[in-house]
């Protein structure tokens, strides 16, 4: 069985009081722990940006809202989704109202084909509300 241990080492920052001040509120506001479970998470979240530069391998969501009566848009969102078969994993789609949908696509694949997937979901004409947020697929994340 694999030792999951990891070692811990100390590092000291220094920092303007205000600056602490506000991080102090926003760490409490959160519900962290303390100052070094936020301050790891906010490095974890740097590398796993890094690694998107890099064209690695992540996972996304994007979520779409749109009227459903836009000429033409469910033409081109489908098409967009059909030529992205293997990177499109998974797939939600709820009626909101009578106009509304909300679409939440989950992607697979290297950064740079995933965010090219969700900008071009987002930019269709007629989508309201457009958001991609990429994760790292957890595999070089201690």
């Amino acid at each position: 069985m694999k030792d999951t241990k990891i070692k811990v080492e100390r590092a000291s920052i220094s920092l303007p009081e205000s600056l602490l001040e506000k991080f102090d509120w926003l760490i409490a506001k959160k519900g962290y722990a303390n100052r070094s479970e936020a301050l790891r998470d906010l490095i974890r979240n740097l590398l796993i940006e890094e690694e998107w530069n890099e064209n690695a391998d992540v996972v996304a969501t994007v979520t779409l809202i749109y009227n459903h009566h836009t000429s033409n848009l469910l033409d081109k969102l489908t098409d967009v989704e059909h030529e992205s078969i293997g990177k499109i994993i998974s797939t939600m789609h709820i009626h909101i109202d009578t106009d509304n949908c909300l679409e939440v696509l989950c992607l697979k694949g290297k950064s740079s084909v995933v965010k090219g997937i969700g900008d071009k979901l987002i930019s269709q004409k007629g989508v309201k509300y457009g958001k991609m947020v990429m994760a790292t697929t957890g595999k070089e994340v201690d």
